[in-house]
């Protein structure tokens, strides 16, 4: 696709300075840019590159610009970073939508699409499946019998739905990502374990997206719920009889065990280790690779395995790095300490 500066303005309202006739046939990042490509500066940081990049044209934070000649063609916005997101859902919205069922998808016949459903090639739809208006299933998905897929979702290939589990509207689900797999609850007995049936489900609420790799335990008894607007990175595990509430963001590798309740706009960092049965409040925070094995109060910011205050945590952790040499001190004190009493 092809649009002029002036066309690109007018989709984020943005105010030209330059050739409002200049061609954009590409998009590229600042560092990189090229002729006839768009980017765009929202930070200081990067502010050297309004004058350094060949891009054609740039998307810049008013208050990084000045009264000077600038080469590339300026688009000045309040927000560069927000009005280029603006122009990425736009572009891909003009890419359009599949509909229709490809050969080779199979379908029970009691299962249900809406209007303008996607399905795509060796997908299979179980019995009493609904598929709401708008979403897309692509080729090599799985969907188990009574789920219920809600409007404008979309299902990346091997995405696999295990019976029963419900998702709302909006939702997007990666590849590879696994919805409603069994919760890891064994019985130990004098032979061994005894697996414990997994009759739950998983509930995914409108506007929520997983990413690749991720596996969502069903609940051994009702639901494990993700809430409304949460985003899970790739390779993620959440366990059976989960709650998560709304808003959420939960970066790569975090794992969270069975039964913990967490709260509302939480951001849980990479690698992040959350033990069973404990409750995450409001707007907590917890920093990358940290072990969590208390319930949070709101607010808290959280580092480190066991996770503590982040402040604390970085006041302790000062000490810890020069432990070798207190301890040192410490036994030089005794030492002299011993030959002060002997004298």
């Amino acid at each position: 696709m092809e649009f002029t500066a002036s066309q690109i303005a007018n989709f984020i309202n943005g105010r030209i300075i330059g050739d409002e006739h200049a061609l954009i046939t590409g998009v590229s990042p600042i560092e990189s840019g090229e002729e006839g490509h768009l980017s765009f500066v929202a930070q200081e940081r990067f502010a050297e590159h309004i004058d350094q990049s060949k891009c054609s044209v740039l998307i810049v934070s008013e208050k990084l610009l000045s009264d000077k000649t600038y080469q590339p063609t300026i688009i000045a916005v309040e927000d560069a970073y927000l009005a280029f997101q603006v122009l990425m859902n736009l572009y891909q919205e003009m890419q359009g939508r599949k509909s229709g069922i490809e050969d080779g998808a199979v379908f029970h016949e009691s299962a249900s699409v809406g209007e303008n459903v996607y399905v795509g090639a060796f997908t299979c739809v179980s019995e009493k499946v609904k598929i709401g208006d708008g979403s897309q299933i692509y080729p090599q998905v799985y969907i188990g019998k009574n789920v219920k897929i809600g409007k404008n979702c979309v299902l990346y290939s091997g995405v696999r739905v295990y019976d029963h589990c419900v998702i709302g509207d909006n939702c997007i689900i990666h590849s590879n990502t696994v919805i409603g797999s069994d919760g890891f609850g064994f019985q130990p007995t004098k032979d061994g374990y005894q697996k414990i049936p997994q009759l739950g489900n998983v509930v995914l609420e409108d506007h929520v997206e997983i990413g690749s790799n991720c596996s969502i335990d069903r609940g051994t008894i009702g639901s494990t719920t993700i809430g409304k607007g949460t985003k899970i990175d790739n390779l993620i595990q959440i366990a059976h009889n989960v709650k998560i509430g709304q808003n959420n963001v939960i970066a790569a590798q975090a794992g969270i065990a069975g039964s913990t309740v967490i709260g509302d706009w939480n951001q849980i960092g990479g690698q992040v280790g959350i033990v069973g049965h404990i409750q995450i409040g409001n707007q907590v925070k917890i920093q990358a690779q940290s072990g969590v094995n208390s319930s949070t109060k709101d607010g808290e910011i959280l580092y480190g395995s066991p996770a503590i205050n982040a402040g604390e945590y970085r006041r302790n952790y000062v000490h810890f790095r020069n432990f070798t040499d207190i301890v040192k001190r410490i036994n030089n004190l005794e030492l002299n300490s011993k030959d002060n009493t002997n004298e």
